[in-house]
């Protein structure tokens, strides 16, 4: 069956009204447009984020069902906080964005294409070059082992990707992360779409209309001067 969606071109800056989008596929709302800076953030503070395979245009999606996680709620077991100190771990912030984007665009097990395609990985790096990506990384031996990256809307981060090149690394990242973010905002965190290891670690399901109140409330919330620089991070098991 043949489907409408809006064409964006790259030089209007605007999208759909997100109850627009498609129920089948699931939040699928225009296709075309542009990566730049602008679009981007517009994106995102509209509840909005790009999504497409190679071969394909470029796609921008809405979904019904959003995975968040609520400030406090990522759920680590016994197991994983005594593996903490025998691991010996260093977490940064903004260390090494880019090879965060390249470690989280890597082929996964059992899946050999990625979304993160090169035009993808260039429009994040200049994002994060005028402030608005961040990278968490987690590193052992002085070697990148995992990580994640995403964008800040006020006091909400929407997660991207993320990746392991040891055990349980992106989970370090993700705890660090809230816990850097709850320094100044409650410590949301935009997940786009759930999954088993989302879930697994706390996410909750919220639909679209309680996500965009949640959106709105925490655009409105500033960062303090210097927050995202590059840093050290720590982790509290407490």
């Amino acid at each position: 069956m043949a489907i409408y969606l809006p064409q964006l071109d790259a030089v209007q800056l605007w999208f759909p009204a997100v109850e627009q989008a498609l129920l089948q596929p699931d939040g699928l709302l225009a296709m075309g447009g542009d990566l730049s800076v602008d679009r981007l953030c517009l994106a995102y503070k509209s509840g909005i984020f790009p999504w497409f395979s190679a071969g394909d245009p470029l796609l921008w999606w809405s979904p019904a069902t959003r995975a968040v996680f609520a400030p406090d709620s990522l759920q680590f077991n016994r197991t994983l906080r005594k593996k903490w100190p025998r691991l010996a771990l260093t977490l940064t912030l903004n260390q090494a964005f880019t090879e965060v984007v390249q470690g989280c665009a890597s082929p996964r097990k059992g899946q050999p294409e990625t979304w993160i395609l090169p035009p993808m990985q260039q429009a994040y790096n200049e994002l994060h070059r005028c402030g608005h990506a961040h990278s968490i990384e987690v590193w052992q031996d002085k070697q990148l082992v995992g990580g994640l990256y995403g964008i800040v809307v006020g006091g909400l981060f929407c997660g991207e990707s993320m990746f392991n090149r040891i055990p349980d690394a992106a989970k370090f990242a993700l705890l660090a992360l809230q816990q850097h973010l709850g320094r100044y905002a409650p410590g949301w965190i935009d997940c786009q779409l759930p999954n088993p290891f989302l879930q697994q670690l706390g996410a909750q399901c919220i639909p679209r209309a309680q996500y965009l109140t949640l959106l709105k409330q925490q655009t409105m919330l500033n960062s303090p001067a210097g927050h995202w620089v590059p840093q050290a991070l720590s982790v509290n098991w407490e």
